[in-house]
């Protein structure tokens, strides 16, 4: 192991995704959260309980670090208010610690593409509000990386799943273990980038021990987009017997976010669901030879996963 330190805030399933790929290649891995404590910690990496949105304890947490990570985010429906100060907080104290700034992002900013690929050249062009959240902090690191306030980079990703990840899980692959309906939502016959986690981890590992990656945009290496209806003859394919899935639209996720935030928050998200999704990676794999998890296999892990974390 190196003495070159890396410091990941957000102990969900992309900061220990990444940890995991930065301890392969021997660097000292710091992980951060509010509680110091997490479970299935990554082998050789240490953990430390810590507020990102207090700027002197982020600064304090990252000092002597070559290379930040921001993987945590707020609640789902409290974006707008908490997620610009976090990141404003974390792209602080990564700059007076003079370290690289490497930013786990998704899609939302650029907006309905009617069903045109995306790739790292698509104009933002937000049009919900969490889309506009991610535009604003987007275009913030940006101008903090040309202004030469630190040296950023970021990896954005489509919809992902896989271990370590309770959302998909919860929606599809723990009812399926259980032999019930998993859930889908929009339409199932339209074809939709999913990113595996893993790979996702892969790449911000890739992005932190890099230079060349620094000032740019990079999609994370994901399959071929397949269609809801396709994905779910792949699960059925794993476990050996067909699932089957029941199917919300605009009036059912309307009708349970009048008792769950999380799902009020994806009915303007919907628009992903009901024509193409596509996101190109090819940038980051003719870069970097990085290639995505074959869809089984990364279907067959995560449902490992749930078996062995019930």
């Amino acid at each position: 192991m190196t003495s070159e330190l890396h410091v990941i805030f957000g102990t969900g399933p992309l900061g220990k995704w990444t940890a995991r790929h930065l301890l392969k290649q021997g660097y000292r891995v710091r992980l951060v959260n509010r509680s110091g404590q997490t479970p299935d910690l990554p082998a050789g990496a240490e953990i430390v309980r810590g507020d990102a949105y207090d700027r002197a304890q982020a600064a304090a947490l990252v000092a002597g670090a070559a290379a930040v990570y921001q993987c945590a985010q707020p609640q789902y429906h409290e974006w707008v208010e908490k997620f610009p100060p976090l990141q404003e907080s974390i792209l602080a104290a990564t700059s007076a610690a003079g370290a690289k700034l490497i930013v786990a992002e998704n899609l939302y900013m650029y907006g309905d593409t009617h069903g045109q690929p995306m790739t790292e050249s698509t104009p933002n062009n937000a049009h919900t509000r969490k889309g506009k959240v991610r535009q604003q902090m987007s275009a913030a690191l940006m101008q903090a990386h040309q202004q030469g306030k630190v040296r950023v980079a970021m990896a954005r990703g489509s919809d992902f799943f896989g271990p370590e990840d309770t959302v998909q899980s919860g929606f599809v692959y723990r009812p399926a273990l259980a032999g019930k309906a998993v859930n889908q939502v929009g339409r199932t016959d339209q074809p939709h980038t999913f990113t595996y986690v893993a790979d996702f981890g892969a790449l911000l590992a890739t992005l932190g021990t890099h230079d060349e990656a620094l000032g740019e945009i990079w999609h994370v290496p994901s399959n071929a987009p397949v269609t809801q209806a396709e994905l779910l003859a792949i699960l059925s394919e794993a476990l050996g017997k067909p699932v089957k899935a029941q199917v919300a639209g605009r009036f059912m996720l309307s009708l349970l976010g009048l008792f769950n935030p999380g799902a009020k928050e994806m009915v303007e998200m919907l628009y992903e669901f009901t024509q193409p999704f596509i996101m190109d990676s090819s940038k980051a794999q003719k870069a970097f030879g990085l290639r995505p998890t074959p869809l089984p296999e990364a279907v067959r892990a995560t449902l490992d996963w749930c078996r062995t974390h019930p």
